[in-house]
């Protein structure tokens, strides 16, 4: 199957961008500045990216298979941050628990032979892995930042009544992780049902075995609940501690 993307085509399809403008734009959502802004940057960073990987790929030199792996972590971080609405030590947080995350699944997978050490192989599943981190952190934050205003009051009952703040803070960890982790777990149960995922397909396109493409995708579903769950986790036991003074008081 032979598909073309030539300029007329990509102009067309953004006719769908306008209908989305326009649908912002009609309801008043105030998003239109950032619909702009986001299709500008998809853009000019897709070519970047685009001629950077196709170099990238043609050099196999390892140092810098790694320091892009790294960029791509350190963005991650840098946006699982601003979801955290100002809270302290964000940054670090969510590098640690990206990276931590990142490197136990790719560390599995290159272990078991699943995949190999290239830049071709490395650089976008490290872009899958620590992208789903991130979004899985975002909502963690938003969630705790949530619940601990929603909750304050009962949090300063435990907390008055001698728990400590792991105690007085636990249910509204452990709802956090499950926030985070809820999209990769709900897409692992719709995925080839509600939504054919994009690997599989490719692969498929490509002319590769449909049966290899299918374990590929099944790789892809483990990966992810592997690295959302881990990253969640150390996320939320390490931010929680963050909304309380050095007198463990509630802030």
């Amino acid at each position: 199957m032979n598909l073309a993307v030539n300029n007329q085509s990509l102009a067309l399809a953004f006719g769908l961008v306008l209908i989305g403008l326009f649908i912002g734009y009609r309801e008043k959502l105030g998003i239109d500045k950032d619909m702009i802004i986001g299709v500008i940057r998809a853009i000019i960073q897709l070519v970047i990216v685009g001629y950077l990987l196709k170099s990238v790929f043609r050099l196999n030199i390892v140092w810098v298979t790694l320091a892009l792996m790294l960029v791509i972590i350190v963005n991650a971080s840098y946006n699982a941050m601003k979801r955290s609405n100002g809270l302290s030590k964000a940054w670090p947080i969510s590098f640690l628990a990206i990276f931590v995350s990142t490197g136990v699944t790719l560390g599995v997978l290159v272990a078991a032979g699943a995949i190999r050490l290239i830049p071709a192989q490395m650089i976008p599943i490290t872009g899958m892995i620590a992208s789903n981190a991130m979004v899985a952190i975002g909502l963690c934050y938003k969630n705790m930042n949530q619940t601990f205003h929603d909750q304050r009051q009962q949090v300063l009952e435990k907390l008055a009544l001698g728990a400590d703040l792991k105690d007085a803070s636990m249910s509204i960890v452990r709802t956090s992780i499950k926030t985070g982790m809820q999209p990769t777990v709900d897409s692992a149960k719709t995925v080839g049902i509600v939504s054919l995922p994009g690997m599989m397909s490719g692969l498929i396109f490509a002319g590769v075995d449909p049966v290899h493409a299918i374990k590929y995708q099944i790789m892809v579903t483990f990966m992810l609940l592997s690295t959302t769950s881990i990253s969640a986790v150390i996320a939320c036991y390490l931010a929680y501690r963050q909304y309380y003074n050095e007198r463990k008081q509630l802030i």
